[in-house]
This record gives structure tokens, C-alpha cells and sequence, in this order.
């Protein structure tokens, strides 16, 4: 399955990127493979472990903020693997089709 979420501390004033690194550095350290972009961390696995990835991102979080917001999208496909990579071939391979 594919995971994305971000994670949002609140009541830490404007600047959150450094808890929010934390909380990237939560997805990056778990080994499973993961994407960042400005608005989303995306995570591949299985329910239980990508599940336990944003459980502890958030946890760091809100080690250092008084309120957490999280925003979850999920893509449940049992048996498929490499969706990270291969859902955005399939439409970059479209595009370069004309």
C-alpha cells in the first residue's frame, strides 16, 4: 500500500520545518521506500508497518508541539509492489507518448 501524509505541528509558531525534518527523518530512517515532495511524504509497505511509520513521525512531533495535525491519503492494492516508482512511470510514459 501506498501511505501519503504530512504532518503539521501546531501551537510552535510560523517556522515548523525543523520538526517537520524530524518527522521526515522518522520515514527515511524505517527503511521503507519513501518519497518527499513540498507537500507529501509518500511511504510503500504494509498496512502494519507504513501504519507504525506515521505513528512515530507523529510521535516525534508531538514530543515538541502542543497539537498535531496529520493529513492521510492511502492507496490499498494488496499484492502490488513498487507503486512508489511505477504509478509515476506509467504516466510519464503516457506523456512521452504524446
Amino acid at each position: 500500500m501506498l501511505i501519503a501524509f504530512s504532518i503539521t505541528p501546531l501551537g510552535v509558531g510560523e517556522s515548523v520545518g525543523d520538526l517537520v525534518a524530524e518527522a521526515v527523518r522518522v520515514v527515511r530512517d524505517s527503511g521503507l521506500p519513501n518519497r518527499t515532495d513540498a507537500m507529501f511524504t509518500t511511504v510503500e509497505g504494509e498496512w502494519d508497518e507504513v501504519m507504525a511509520v506515521v505513528k512515530q513521525a507523529v510521535d516525534v512531533v508531538a514530543a515538541q508541539a502542543p497539537r498535531v495535525s496529520v493529513v492521510l491519503k492511502a492507496d490499498v492494492r494488496p499484492g502490488v509492489t513498487d507503486a512508489l516508482t511505477a504509478k509515476v512511470a506509467h504516466v510519464e510514459n503516457r506523456l512521452a507518448q504524446g
